[in-house]
């Protein structure tokens, strides 16, 4: 656990003083689980959250927590503003390192398929996947190597080298990347099929988290 981010408590509540925290580049948020006697409202630096969203968002991360000490924790909800996208507010959950979790981790394509070099294209359909694993064994990202796909051919998530620890909760048959005919080359049907795998995946993945969020 080698993340940290500074943290700031915070008693605004209302929309005008939620602006102000916003407009002085902090972002509002809350961090609440189980080890901790209530929610803590808090707010953190705009850029250093934008940071830990691009290089590991779904890392464990430790936190002061203003009058409550550190503790390791983990993103939970993120709301951004539907036209800027900027990040609005973050919900942080503590966790117990010594409880297994469910979480997603990034897949990280390696290689060049010999599909490729015949004109294919190499479709990514899935770009993360459900894992459960202890908070210590989560990866930065999962390697899918694509070195021996060939036109027409596909992997999915049985087909993945997972980090020992590590257990991938989806379906172990869901297609996460293939390698497709030139567009030209492909019937109406094949591209109904992926466009419907695809749609089938990304239900899937909102499932996944709905359920978790629920937990």
């Amino acid at each position: 656990m080698s993340t940290t981010l500074q943290v700031q408590a915070r008693e605004a509540t209302s929309k005008g003083d939620l602006r102000k925290i916003r407009s002085s580049g902090f972002v509002p948020g809350v961090v609440y689980g189980k080890g901790l006697d209530s929610p803590t409202r808090i707010s953190v630096d705009g850029k250093d959250l934008s940071a830990m969203l691009r290089s590991h968002p779904h890392a464990v991360i430790e936190i002061d927590i203003p009058g409550a000490g550190k503790h390791p924790v983990m993103m939970a909800e993120l709301q951004r503003d539907s036209l800027s996208r900027q990040v609005t507010h973050i919900d942080f959950r503590r966790i117990n390192m010594n409880e297994k979790i469910t979480t997603s981790a990034r897949l990280d394509v390696t290689g060049t398929s010999p599909g490729e070099k015949e004109g294919g294209m190499l479709q990514m359909i899935l770009h993360e996947i459900e894992i459960e694993c202890y908070p210590k064994d989560i990866p930065d990202s999962i390697t899918v190597d694509v070195s021996g796909l060939e036109m027409g051919e596909n992997l999915s998530i049985s087909d993945l080298t997972l980090p020992s620890g590590v257990e991938a909760k989806q379906d172990p048959e869901t297609v996460i990347i293939a390698v497709l005919a030139p567009q030209k080359e492909r019937t109406e049907d094949e591209v109904d099929a992926i466009n419907d795998e695809t749609e089938e995946n990304r239900k899937q993945h909102e499932a996944a988290v709905a359920v978790e969020k629920d937990v």
